[in-house]
């Protein structure tokens, strides 16, 4: 990999943007480098978390803007509608990832910098970061499913706002408007991120925080609270049956710590069916 570092320290993934001297700005290769590393974390069971930064003294400032006024030009021989936002292509597989995704945000995010961090499941950033949704300061609209994840984890009117201005926020704004999780120094926000991992992971079976991930991001989807009950009841079907199933309540009355047999890659069962079909696992 050029543009990204990939690199699992116990049960927990990091993936570095690592073009620091650009401040890490996007480009086509990052972005497939991105995808390949989110596969490979789906494909390893020893993978129970993955926390996304930046090299440097910035997240990512956006998309790398040297070809200039050409930046955003598609090949004119392309068909138009199999033309695909690259951006976009990152965030549907943060979208399908099996494990919890944090984006530890460690300086200025902007544009794809920002929006590719939507899908994560926490944003935890330093005190002195800054985001800005500058698509219309560019010409152009928002990327990255940006349109779909943004008013569903802040008001649709501070959306509008952000992406309508294309200003800079400072991270207290995003704070308490409820996109970030939290604020915390430089040199504590990795550890910070990594103890949010271990956290949220440490006493959970895999293949069922993997499902719930699935379940709630999806749900968000849904038309009628009857999807999520077939869902939910189709869920408590298939894992009451499981071996963690059987740990998780023998751990409990034995008054011991768990150790959950099952396996994301090969145990995780299809409990989405037509109500919220779930793309194929990339094997």
């Amino acid at each position: 990999m050029a543009d990204i570092r990939l690199a699992v320290s116990d049960s927990v993934a990091t993936i570095t943007l690592d073009r620091p001297a650009q401040l890490n700005a996007f480009t086509t290769a990052m972005g497939e480098e991105l995808i390949e590393a989110f596969d490979t974390c789906d494909r390893d069971d020893g993978v129970r978390a993955i926390i996304v930064t930046g090299a440097g003294r910035a997240f990512c400032a956006g998309a790398d803007l040297s070809a200039g006024g050409q930046t955003f030009v598609a090949p004119e021989e392309e068909d138009p509608e199999a033309f695909r936002d690259g951006g976009g292509e990152v965030v549907l597989r943060m979208f399908e990832s099996r494990k919890p995704i944090i984006a530890a945000v460690n300086g200025p995010a902007v544009g794809v910098g920002i929006t590719m961090t939507l899908a994560a499941d926490f944003r935890l950033a330093v005190d002195g970061a800054r985001i800005g949704f500058v698509f219309n300061r560019r010409g152009i609209v928002p990327e990255s499913c940006s349109s779909w994840f943004l008013p569903r984890l802040v008001s649709m009117q501070k959306a509008l706002d952000w992406v309508y201005s294309g200003r800079l926020v400072d991270a207290a704004e995003a704070y308490e408007a409820g996109l970030f999780y939290g604020l915390y120094s430089p040199e504590s926000l990795l550890d910070e991120a990594d103890a949010l991992a271990r956290r949220i992971t440490e006493h959970s079976a895999p293949v069922s925080v993997g499902l719930s991930r699935q379940m709630l991001w999806r749900g968000l989807g849904a038309d009628h609270p009857m999807i999520a009950h077939r869902i939910e009841s189709r869920g408590i079907r298939s894992r009451g049956a499981s071996a963690d199933a059987q740990e998780g309540v023998s751990s409990f009355l034995e008054k011991r710590a768990a150790q959950f047999p099952d396996s994301v890659l090969r145990d995780t069962p299809d409990i989405f069916g037509a109500d919220l079909p779930v793309p194929p696992f990339r094997e």
